[in-house]
């Protein structure tokens, strides 16, 4: 089969040779990067949501890649600091046109949402009010909820096919969601217990010491021009403006401090909601705690990750501590900067790891530990999939301590009942009717301005 780069999408320089997707050969580089387009209009929901479109259409419409690689690419993500879904996105590009597909992917996944969270945090700004926008978001997430909940069925059968998948499944969820165990102990531990069966099932173990072997042979120079590369587009920002502008400025705060989220943050954007707003508020003293919400409600219902919500701290700060600069253009310079120290180690981690990933891929250990992943990774993807459901179908929930668990539940007097009933019109376009996603949202989306109208 030809590799990716006989399509002219890529050089032959650019990786190690590894296996690619098995439809490669027949995806154009227009093409995919016409759908990447669509991904990153469409992406909303944050991460639940995102994996659930990404796998409805690269694995069940287009079927560039199969189930089996497209969890592969996904636990590999999310043992990764920084936003997994946006990972998943550059990893499968770079499965299909290599660095420049990853690129493509990578970058067309987070531009409509940077693009829109800029004009929304103008707005609040200068506003401070956008209950119109709110209206289409209302409806939005509305169809977002039956979007993930068509994922969690979907992979949910494809990949929990034992008693012990379903009961690590059934663990990681009890985990997060019961008694908030932190997201990189539950994946720890499901990627150790798949080992552990792999350990004690029979079976034959693939040997692939030699291609290992020949990954560190063939892959050691590729992995320094990488790091070089990417680690100083980076850097570089940050080293010039400590440099420039001293330690104290906000810029070189904003530089600083994302650089450093994006290396300590494991767990995906839920698990960094906290760090950020602890740190943003109370430290920085950059926004008050009102306003981190409403930075994080504009993220949830925009298209793109849901960590874009830092994009709205590095504006709102940068407005506030402007220096020489405009209030706008500090605040787009502080907004741009932010996104770009905390996504461009994300190409980083991916140029770097997936060739190896992929070669590792049939090493039987190895592929025990990213089931036992994949079946935890379905636990997360419920528990993040009642989260979402949770906060857009109610606007306030209540928390209980029972034997040292945690629970959160609905305030049941703060249900949004058009929230609920546009889900319901979303829910049986998807499953009687079968409705395209572009149509569930439209119609959503319809709905929730009328709502906000009437």
């Amino acid at each position: 089969m030809r590799g990716p780069g006989n399509d002219g999408s890529s050089g032959s320089t650019d990786a190690p040779s590894t296996p690619v997707a098995e439809s490669a050969t027949r995806v154009s580089l227009r093409e995919a990067t016409l759908v990447w387009t669509k991904i990153g209009l469409l992406g909303f929901g944050g991460p639940a949501g995102q994996i659930a479109l990404m796998h409805r259409i690269l694995v069940e419409e287009k079927r560039w890649i199969d189930e089996t690689r497209f969890l592969h690419a996904l636990n590999f993500c999310m043992l990764l600091p920084g936003p997994e879904a946006q990972q998943l996105a550059t990893y499968v590009g770079w499965m299909l046109h290599r660095i420049r597909g990853g690129l493509i992917a990578g970058t067309l996944f987070i531009l409509p949402g940077f693009v829109v969270i800029l004009a929304l945090s103008y707005l609040y700004v200068t506003s401070g009010s956008l209950p119109f926008v709110q209206g289409l978001f209302v409806g939005l997430k509305a169809a977002v909820v039956v979007i993930v909940l068509q994922a969690v069925i979907r992979i949910g059968r494809r990949s929990l096919r034992s008693a012990s998948a379903v009961g690590l499944a059934v663990v990681a969820f009890l985990a997060m969601f019961v008694w908030k165990v932190p997201f990189p102990y539950v994946v720890l531990f499901a990627g150790a217990a798949g080992a552990l069966i792999a350990r004690v099932s029979p079976g034959v173990e693939t040997d692939t010491n030699e291609a290992a072997d020949s990954a560190k042979t063939e892959g050691m120079g590729y992995v320094i021009r990488i790091v070089a590369v990417f680690g100083t587009l980076w850097l570089a920002p940050t080293l010039v403006l400590l440099a420039t502008l001293g330690p104290e400025d906000v810029f070189s705060n904003i530089a600083v401090f994302f650089s450093k989220m994006a290396v300590v943050t494991f767990g995906g954007a839920y698990a960094v909601l906290a760090y950020v707003s602890q740190e943003a508020v109370v430290t920085y003293n950059w926004l008050a705690p009102g306003e981190m919400i409403d930075g994080l409600a504009l993220a949830e219902t925009t298209p793109g990750p849901l960590i874009l919500v830092t994009e709205f701290v590095g504006f709102i700060a940068a407005w506030r501590n402007p220096g020489t600069l405009s209030p706008e253009w500090a605040a787009v310079l502080g907004g741009g900067l932010t996104t770009w120290v905390t996504f461009v180690p994300s190409f980083l981690w991916i140029f770097a790891g997936a060739p190896y990933i992929e070669r590792l891929r049939h090493n039987r250990v190895l592929a025990s530990a990213l089931a036992g992943v994949t079946a935890a990774v379905v636990g997360v993807i419920v528990n993040l999939a009642l989260w979402f459901s949770t906060h857009a179908l109610f606007s306030a929930v209540t928390s209980y301590r029972i034997a040292g668990a945690m629970l959160e539940v609905p305030v049941i007097a703060s249900v949004q009942i058009s929230s609920v009933l546009i889900t319901l019109v979303a829910a049986v376009l998807a499953f009687r009717f079968g409705a395209s996603l572009l149509t569930t949202l439209a119609v959503s989306g319809v709905l929730g301005v009328a709502a906000y109208v009437l």
